[in-house]
């Protein structure tokens, strides 16, 4: 059993997911949001050494998924600067024990470090959104009909209204 010191951010799914999976394998987890830590150049290092720069940022971060940020053209200062003033570009978990940091949720990796009961199949470092219900309004057309408008769905309709 290890004791986990997990740097996150409170209230996601995806690290609760992680969370619950290394207390189920035994582990201590201390979870510490990583928005209320001062960072500096040498604490982010020491989980990110060795690894391209690219891979230091939260690919689901808004920036990042809009193109303001582009994490493959950053240079190690510009990227270190990035981090430090907005941690929510900083992928997530960063874990210690002891000595050891690293980043990210690799369960096969964590599971060759540190041991977990099981390594799920599922990708468990992916941003976990819930899939939206489908939502189904009627409106009322020129000559008095219904037309059915539904917004959210996984089907070939989403986001269009249709006769009735």
């Amino acid at each position: 059993m290890a004791t986990i010191t997990f740097f996150e951010k409170t209230g996601c799914t995806g690290n609760a997911r992680q969370k619950a999976l290394l207390a189920d394998s035994g582990h201590e987890v201390l979870a510490r949001d990583l928005r209320h830590k001062v960072w500096t150049n040498f604490a982010l290092l020491e989980f990110l050494i060795g690894l391209p720069v690219a891979q230091w940022f939260n690919t689901s971060a808004p920036a990042i998924k809009s193109g303001e940020i582009v994490p493959e053209e950053l240079d190690e200062p510009t990227a270190l600067s990035l981090l430090r003033h907005n941690p929510l570009l900083i992928r997530r978990p960063l874990l210690q024990v002891g000595d050891e940091r690293r980043v990210g949720f690799d369960a096969t990796a964590i599971d060759a470090w540190i041991g977990l009961r099981e390594v799920p199949a599922d990708d468990l470092e992916a941003c976990q959104r819930p899939v939206p219900e489908p939502r189904v309004f009627y409106v009322h057309s020129a000559s008095g009909g219904a037309i059915r408008c539904q917004f959210g769905a996984a089907s070939p309709h989403a986001g269009r209204c249709e006769s009735r």
